[in-house]
């Protein structure tokens, strides 16, 4: 395959150490701000470009990479989180004494973030759209083939479950 001077993701992208140079940077922040971890963002980062180089030559031609990528960063930020989640559960039994309600109780942003994990994986990625990376909805619904008012309902939906989740967190307040 010909390098071109305006790579987009084929099979094996044209040229994929500019594909990375043009976009590595925010495929690191989204996932950064998601995860708050420098270190998964490094690792989601490797994922995203290692899965280029593995497609396939027959696979079809996406037409915006930037839009592919920052899609492909939300989803592995979120996997990672859910990851966190599932590695952190224990019995009831096993772990610590529960936080007083309304003192520390922990860390407000984490969470959130546990919350986010616990989100059905659609709407997980619709709220953190919006919500962490700043899109529109109108901007949400096209990158995702949503209509405008499908990402309202989910957003309506993400918000209601995270609000019940972090209610108990602060203790009822």
């Amino acid at each position: 395959m010909a390098a071109v001077s305006d790579p987009s993701i084929t099979g094996v992208a044209a040229d994929w150490g500019e594909l990375f140079h043009r976009h590595a940077r925010t495929v690191f922040a989204a996932a950064y701000r998601i995860t708050r971890s420098s270190a998964d963002a490094e690792d989601i980062l490797q994922v995203i470009f290692l899965r280029l180089l593995r497609r396939p030559p027959d696979a079809p031609v996406l037409a915006d990479p930037a839009a592919y990528l920052h899609c492909a960063a939300v989803h592995a930020a979120l996997d990672c989180l859910r990851g966190r989640v599932a590695a952190a559960w224990v019995p009831i039994e096993a772990g610590p004494e529960p936080a007083a309600p309304g003192g520390d109780g922990g860390d407000l942003a984490e969470a959130l973030r546990a919350a986010l994990a616990r989100l059905a994986p659609r709407t997980a990625e619709v709220f953190t759209l919006r919500h962490i990376e700043g899109m529109s909805n109108s901007q949400i619904a096209g990158l995702l083939g949503l209509t405008p008012v499908h990402v309202a309902v989910l957003l309506h939906r993400a918000r209601r479950q995270l609000q019940r989740e972090l209610r108990s967190f602060r203790g009822g307040l």
